[in-house]
């Protein structure tokens, strides 16, 4: 094979390869920056509308947030196994849109009052295989850093949200014990449960403010 066809056979070889390097799965830190950049870098540009409008907020969120979020994963763990276990295919999946909408409200009010802090994303820490942590620091204009942690998991080769500590609060635990509560306070009844979620999330915020006020 003379040099010419050499060159033009490497050519076509490293050509061949560009699209696999460049379409590599990004990592867990990688998720993790790249949705937060873009998620306050919409927010600096559009905050005063979404004041007006919190709504077109939570749907910005669903469309940034959402494919990175694993809600059937956490809706059944906020659920847990004894009731989940008993609940029907659309019971679950009647939770799991409630909660997603809840957890963008819930999530979007924090959102709103962000104020050009300073935020600053870690290296990721495995825990496993397929699990692994990354934290984050957001540092107010007085200087105090707030800590949050997300797990994540990697689920068919993409890494998505599983659980997050803010500042010592773990959402998911808090959303667990919110739902337990529910249902006792329901008499057990799923639907019910279910369908007053959003009023679940509400005391869970009221709950993690006041462990927030008791902290400081």
């Amino acid at each position: 094979m003379n040099t010419l066809n050499l060159l033009r056979r490497g050519l076509l070889i490293l050509l061949a390869s560009l699209p696999l390097v460049a379409t590599a799965a990004p990592t867990a830190h990688d998720v993790v920056k790249s949705t937060t950049d873009e998620l306050i870098g919409d927010l600096k540009a559009n905050k005063a509308g979404y004041q007006q409008n919190p709504q077109s907020f939570y749907d910005t969120l669903e469309r940034i947030l959402g494919p990175v979020v694993d809600s059937a994963g956490i809706s059944r763990s906020i659920m847990t196994v004894k009731y989940s276990r008993r609940a029907s295919d659309e019971q679950l999946k009647r939770f799991e849109d409630n909660f997603k909408r809840s957890l963008m409200q819930f999530y979007g009010n924090a959102l709103l009052e962000y104020d050009n802090q300073s935020i600053r994303v870690l290296p990721a820490k495995a825990e496993g295989a397929d699990r692994a942590s990354v934290g984050m620091e957001v540092r107010d204009s007085k200087g105090t850093v707030y800590p949050v942690s997300y797990t994540m998991v990697q689920l068919d080769g993409q890494w998505k949200l599983r659980n997050v500590i803010i500042n010592g609060i773990n959402v998911g635990k808090l959303f667990r014990d919110q739902f337990a509560d529910s249902m006792q306070r329901n008499g057990n009844d799923l639907d019910r449960t279910i369908d007053g979620w959003a009023e679940v999330v509400a005391k869970a915020k009221d709950s993690a403010e006041g462990q927030q006020a008791s902290g400081q």
